[in-house]
Parts: C-alpha cells; structure tokens; sequence
C-alpha cells in the first residue's frame, strides 16, 4: 500500500495499537458514510426534509474589524481567447501583483451577477458553481508583499460580496521566504476551506458530498483564471490540515460554523514545462508556534440564528483528515500530454474571461437543441486528462470515467457511453460492467480519444429516473455520471482520498460548464441521484466503482420574468467600472442543480 508509511506516522503519533486497525478504522467510516448517504428509489438520503428558511445560513463570511483592502474590477479582455487556453499558445506572463490578483479572484470566486424574480428577492451569482447557491467554500490568500496589497507578506480572507481582502495576520519576510523556499518564483498561495453547515442546512447527511463537488469546481475556477494570467496552478501536497488551519487561523474556530481546512494551491507564472512533482511548502515549526500565539484580525460573522446537527458528517470530516502531509501518497501520471482532434485547430473568436464569468446553471433543457458531433468529441478530450491544461492542478492518476446518455448529438446514435480517462481503467472496467455491453468504437471518433458505445438506445426514461426524476437529464444533448474508481483507491490510498474523488469530478464538471458556454448551450451539476440504481443499469455489484456526480449539457429554456443586475452594483458606482454584456440563460440560482430538483 503507498500510503502505509504516512498513515504509520499518524498512529505512531495518536494511537498505541496497530497501524492497520486504525487505518481500516477510517477507511470503513467513510464506506459507511457513502452507504448511509445514498439515495434509494424508494428512500432519500436523511434531511430534514424541509426548508427552515429561519435558519438559512449567510452566504458570505466575513471577518469583522480586520483590515479590509478593496481589490481591482478588472474589464475582460477581448484578446484572450477561450480555446488559447487549452492549446498551449502563449500569453503574455507577468508578476502577480496587484492587479493580476485581483483579476485571479474576480474570474474564480466573485460574483458574477445577481437575479431578480418579481415580488421576490434577489440572489447572487458567483463564478464558482456550488450547490443550491449555498457556497460552502471560502478562499484565501497568502502571499508576500504586494504593493497596493500590503507592505509585508500577510495571510488574506477573500470576501466575494466586497471583492476585496480581509487581512487576518501579518507574516515576516523570513517567515515567507521559509514558507515559500521550494515554490517556483513569483507565487502565490491560494487556500480553499469548507463550512459543512452552509450545505447541511438543506441536505443533511449528503451535504459533505456536495461540500468536496464544490472544492473541485473551485479549484477548476482558479486554474482557469490563472491560466488567463499566464500563469499555473498545482494543488500542494506537502502541508497537513492541521498546519494549513493554523497557518490561515480557522483553528480557532469551533462549532458547527467553523470553515473546516481543505487544500492549499501554489498560482505561479508559467515557466517551460510543468513541474514533475507538486509544488513545495514547508511550515517551520518555528512560524506555527509564532501563529499559535498571534492575533489573527476580526472575528466570523454568526451565519445562522440556530443550527440542526448531522453527526455523521463530523464522523466523515475527521475519518478523511489528514493531519500531515500527503506527498509519500501521491503517484506520477503516465497519461498522454494530449488527445489529437481531426481538422483545423479551434480557434473561435471567444473570449476567455467572458466564457468564465458568463457560466451559468441551466434549470431546465428544451428537448429540442442538438450538439455537433465534433463538438461532442472536442468536450470529451478536454475532460480527458494529461499532464497539460486543466488536469495537471492535481497531482494523481485519474481516478473517474463518464458513463455518458447521449440523446441529441448530431450523426451519433443515441445510447449509453462509456468515456474511459485512463488507459489502467478499460480493463477494470470490461470486468465490472455487464458483459453484454457493445464496447463499440463511435464513428470519426478520435484515435486518441477512448470513448465506446455500450448500447444504442433511448435512454431518456433511464436517465430521468436515475436524476430522481428531473427531466433535466434527459432532456438535453447528453447527461452522463462520473464514476470513480472507488473502494480500490480508498483501501490502497487511505480514507484521505474520499474528498479527493469528489474534487476531480468537480473540476471535470467545471470544464463540462465552460465547453458548454463556448458551445453556445448551458451545462447543470446534478447532485441528486439514486446511485444504487446508476450502478444497475451498468452491471455493477460492488463498491469498485461508485458514482459520485452527474452532469447534463443542452440547450436551455430561458425564464423571461428573471431579471439580470450587474455583480457589484451594491458598491459604490466609483470603485466598480462598467462590464461587458455577457449571455444570459435561465438560473434561479447558480451551481450544482441540486436544489430545487433534490427532494426536501
């Protein structure tokens, strides 16, 4: 097992018994937790089965009395095309300063826009999806000094309903150059944490799940809104949770409201090649017993008056913790640089930054909208992974493949597909789904591109059903679930790499999002489904591979009574400039479509 030495330390250090027992311990939590939180056909998964709108939870943390620095509301820019991105066609590199950050958080974790409904309220949107618009997801900044940031390195809060930073404490010079050392030059660290609460209001147990979709879809936002900088972004491996709380201050926090650690990403200018092992940071211990005894500024927000308690999702949180580093667990990929695409290179006239923040939830699909099958093939490449853009932020082999339900795709019959992102998995894969598949290479399908048709048929009713009956999944040109390679890497990896699983279906998903908006369609998260039911129709009968996420593409209905207000028109008008108009579509609200389609 690759992880044994790391997990040694770890009960080396808490427990007296084996090392096994402890290990297995939390692996069967987590299974036990996956089980318990599954929807059945004929039962959903605990909630309270109800809206307690008295208690729904703030969207926005912020830190009250910490210094706050208001960042840029940067123009897009009209050069940067969309497709360039994933091409490896150069742009223009440069420091992060100032205003380059502030353009990494306005194109990853700002708000996007609000909505309006008549006689009703309004809600906001934000670049990053998230379930039921609850956002879960906090971000951070730690970086040195910054002119119009900060005369010295400091640890930032990023509040998205000011677009601007919290400064929470003050680093020394030698403290970020320590912490830094094995960083490429130049960088910047970005840290993501979790308040489980903010989810658990509405999905009870499920809500740790749709927690870790909505890391993966953030961690996708900001390597696409580096990627518009020139630069790149590596999750860090090297640093525990434990240290990346204390490091940011939420180890202070206790209670149902607190933001809980979850990943640390390294945002550097792009240099020659991509680093063959993750990028570095190493926490002297000497800095967190400094922290240990600082003051960090402002104290969190109250998010809700009164609060339901989920046990269970506390048992999952410490089971997956990992309290040290991760980087003796983490495996090289040996996947292709890239996937060959027949024709001309794409090249359309799109703006990057304008696809980015455009991004938008369909709510429902009109049944009619069919997708090129070119177009179709160009999507699949680029949820592939490679060692290239946007896969190579994580630093592990694919762990999920896509059973895709093709219904309207131009020249390719409709049925089930099968997207298998790892050459490792095909055989895995032959042995646990249904020996009557197909396994039937489409036509002009990409050599390069590993896609199989394991059935022709209409598969809309299936579809549905699985969605727990929203027609939003079958409606469209295709839906598909993310399977993922599942007890097999838990028992190899260790219980850690539970939310990991959901991280890379989360990015996958925010790919999905883009290539649907570039397409001129709309793309849904869909967080509720029966997943017994998924694993029946494809013929499997254990946990080896479980679905984790389901995603829809099509064309969406649009809702005329919605109105459209621009994201920061609560500051004030001086401080933000004027945006370009994007496309609208319908989104009451934005993120995961798991909300108003997932029973209460």
């Amino acid at each position: 097992m690759v992880v044994g030495s790391e997990f040694s330390r770890i009960q080396l250090r808490d427990f007296s018994r084996g090392r096994w027992i402890m290990l297995e311990t939390a692996v069967q939590c987590v299974l036990r937790y996956h089980e318990q939180t599954k929807h059945h056909l004929n039962r959903y998964a605990r909630s309270l089965g109800y809206l307690d709108w008295a208690t729904q939870p703030d969207p926005f943390r912020r830190f009250d009395g910490a210094p706050q620095i208001p960042l840029d509301h940067p123009p897009p820019s009209p050069e940067l095309l969309y497709d360039a991105l994933f091409t490896g066609q150069p742009v223009s590199t440069g420091r992060l300063d100032r205003h380059a950050i502030s353009r990494l958080f306005y194109d990853s974790l700002a708000i996007s826009a609000w909505k309006q409904a008549p006689g009703a309220g309004r809600w906001s949107l934000r670049v990053n999806p998230s379930s039921g618009a609850l956002h879960p997801t906090e971000g951070y900044l730690l970086t040195g000094t910054v002119e119009g940031l900060g005369s010295q390195p400091a640890v930032y809060h990023y509040s998205p309903y000011a677009h601007a930073l919290e400064q929470r404490v003050a680093l020394s010079g030698d403290e970020w150059a320590s912490l830094t050392g094995g960083l490429p030059a130049g960088a910047v660290l970005v840290a993501l944490t979790s308040i489980h609460w903010r989810e658990s209001w509405k999905y009870g147990e499920r809500a740790f799940r749709y927690c870790h979709h909505d890391v993966g879809h953030a961690i996708g936002s900001i390597t696409f809104a580096a990627a518009t900088l020139g630069c790149e972004a590596r999750l860090v491996t090297s640093i525990g949770q434990d240290a990346l709380a204390a490091l940011l201050g939420t180890n202070r926090q206790h209670g149902i409201e607190a933001e809980h650690p979850d990943c640390l990403l390294a945002v550097f200018p792009r240099g020659d090649s991509y680093p063959a092992r993750p990028p570095a940071v190493d926490v002297p211990t000497t800095l967190l017993e400094r922290l240990a005894t600082s003051e960090f500024a402002g104290s969190p927000n109250r998010l809700s008056e009164s609060h339901h308690h989920w046990p269970v999702i506390d048992e999952v949180a410490r089971a997956t913790h990992v309290p040290v580093d991760e980087t003796a667990a983490e495996e090289g990929t040996d996947e292709p640089p890239s996937i060959a695409l027949p024709g001309a290179p794409i090249n359309r006239p799109l703006p990057a930054q304008q696809i980015i923040r455009q991004r938008r939830s369909a709510v429902d699909m009109d049944g009619r909208t069919s997708l090129p099958r070119e177009t179709f093939y160009r999507m699949m490449a680029r949820v592939s992974p490679h060692r290239g853009f946007p896969f190579a932020v994580l630093p592990w082999p694919p762990c999920v493949a896509l059973a895709i339900f093709v219904h309207r795709v131009a020249d390719l019959s409709p049925g089930l597909y099968l997207l298998v992102r790892s050459a490792r998995h095909e055989r895995l894969l032959r042995d646990a789904l249904k020996p009557d598949f197909l396994w039937r290479r489409p036509a002009e399908c990409p050599d390069d591109l590993q896609l199989w048709c394991l059935m022709e048929a209409d598969c809309g009713s299936a579809a549905r059903t699985i969605s727990c009956h929203q027609s939003i999944a079958s409606e469209g040109a295709f839906s598909l679930g993310m399977m993922a390679d599942f007890e097999p890497s838990l028992r190899h990896r260790g219980a850690w790499f539970y939310p990991r699983l959901f991280w890379e279906t989360g990015l996958i998903g925010q790919v999905l999002y883009l290539e649907a908006e570039a397409a001129g369609m709309r793309g849904t998260g869909i967080g509720c489904f029966f997943d017994d039911a998924m694993h029946d129709l494809l013929g499997i009968r254990d946990r080896s591979w479980q679905s984790l996420y389901h995603f829809t593409v099509g064309g969406p209905t649009d809702d005329l009574r919605l109105q459209t207000l621009p994201p920061y028109e609560h500051l004030p008008l001086h401080d933000v400039p004027a945006t370009a108009p994007t496309t609208e579509g319908i989104a009451w609200q934005t993120g995961l479509n798991v909300g108003p389609r997932e029973p209460s």
